[in-house]
């Protein structure tokens, strides 16, 4: 890049066409307007200035930076390094401000790439930052942005960030929410009024993520044999997508559930999960079905880890034990974390 400062009074000797293609890299007032920084100068543009110049209209010097081979202007810079970061999930907005936002295409979770994205950033003017990964998002909703530092940047550096990129791409990525069937499995005596409570809970979560809730069904005790049955026809059977399982201590390895589960074929992935309130989470598989086993607190209308597990199962995301254990970072899930819930679960009650 070359760069020159131009005092106003030795910019009025310059031709416009010598100014056209040049970088502000600072704003610079005229009157009636203000060019901002990083703009590109057009011959209308160039012209405005050096008049304003020469009228002694012009108080302040002008930076300016001019492209040499290889280099590139900041939003192409942002444009080549957002499309390569980027996954279907995303759309480019046009520049701003020297910024290039990414938004939802769709609502459902928010993906990222945590170590390549500490990679890339730390070449030297790039910037890629995002909410947080396995956020809920709203379609439309802004989840990353792309900026470059200089307003003129060498090619190499964006070689750089372009290979990190592309070595683990995308880097950022919104998953839709899918349709699934998902069941619900209570297997400890319930009176009327908290089954209704978990099954209108359930209901409510299911349906506001966009898909069909299969009903509950309900175990009188913990025998093996009754829960093999459920079991069975539930998920081997039936083929529910996800079953949400209640009344299973994620502490007691010797419950006849998790006989069942072993003896059908199935497995858990992990006893408990790094967040609180949810810290009694499980998640199990059997045949296609994912199972998720709910705190007691998170069987009725509370806000828990679960409400940031479901929307990703719900996505068709293959949780493993790994994925859970990354909960623990933001896993104290108090009231100032609800934006990163459903909206369904951000008013929803607290456990104590």
């Amino acid at each position: 890049m070359l760069a020159r400062r131009l005092e106003a009074p030795a910019l009025a000797g310059w031709d416009p066409d010598a100014l056209v293609g040049a970088v502000l890299l600072g704003p610079v007032s005229v009157p009636g307007t203000t060019l901002r920084k990083g703009m590109r100068l057009d011959r209308a543009t160039a012209t405005t200035l050096i008049a304003a110049s020469r009228r002694g209209e012009l108080t302040q010097p002008v930076r300016a930076g001019w492209l040499e081979p290889g280099d590139l202007h900041e939003d192409e810079a942002a444009e080549r390094l957002a499309t390569v970061a980027a996954g279907q999930g995303l759309v480019c907005q046009p520049p701003r401000q020297s910024r290039l936002d990414l938004t939802a295409r769709w609502a459902g979770v928010l993906h990222v790439q945590l170590n390549p994205l500490l990679r890339l950033n730390t070449v030297d003017s790039l910037e890629l930052f995002t909410l947080f990964h396995g956020q809920a998002v709203a379609a439309g909703q802004v989840v990353a942005s792309v900026k470059v530092a200089p307003h003129i940047l060498p090619a190499t550096l964006l070689e750089q960030g372009l290979r990190i990129a592309a070595e683990d791409a995308p880097l950022v990525d919104v998953r839709p929410y899918q349709r699934h069937q998902v069941g619900a499995l209570a297997v400890e005596a319930l009176s009327g009024t908290a089954l209704e409570r978990f099954e209108a809970g359930v209901r409510k979560k299911v349906d506001a993520l966009g898909s069909t809730f299969a009903g509950i069904t309900v175990l009188p005790g913990l025998a093996a044999a009754e829960a093999r049955r459920a079991l069975q026809t539930l998920a081997l059977d039936r083929s529910i997508s996800i079953l949400l399982v209640g009344g299973v201590s994620a502490g007691d390895p010797l419950s006849p559930f998790y006989t069942a589960l072993e003896e059908l074929g199935g497995r858990v992935l992990r006893h408990g999960v790094p967040a609180h309130p949810g810290s009694m989470i499980w998640l199990a598989e059997l045949g296609s079905t994912r199972l998720l086993g709910l705190p007691r607190c998170g069987m009725f209308a509370m806000a828990t880890a679960a409400d940031l597990i479901l929307p990703r199962l719900l996505t068709g995301e293959r949780l493993t034990a790994g994925s859970l254990a990354e909960l623990a970072h933001g896993g104290v899930l108090g009231p100032e974390m609800r934006f990163r819930f459903p909206p369904y679960a951000r008013d929803l009650d607290v456990p104590e």
